[in-house]
């Protein structure tokens, strides 16, 4: 078995659950408190297929909240609606 293509593959969810899941992990780090963002989806790739856009955001928060989004990115792709 290919251990590397098991811990590469990425937990399906609805665009609610990513929506949740980003606003928990920002709001658990104190410069990312309040930032305003959408979860977008966007055409299947091989990277990813939701991005999110920070709005509202202060200076010193935009690398955290980028690394918070990353590390969501990397566990999370947007289920496909049936």
């Amino acid at each position: 078995m290919d251990l590397d293509q098991y811990l590469a593959a990425k937990t399906p969810a609805t665009l609610h659950e990513i929506t949740r899941r980003v606003m928990f992990a920002l709001d658990r780090h104190p410069l990312c408190r309040g930032i305003e963002f959408e979860v977008v989806s966007l055409p299947r790739s091989r990277k990813s297929n939701w991005t999110v856009t920070l709005q509202a955001i202060e200076a010193d928060a935009l690398w955290e909240a980028s690394d918070i989004v990353a590390d969501i990115q990397e566990a999370y792709e947007l289920a496909a609606v049936a």
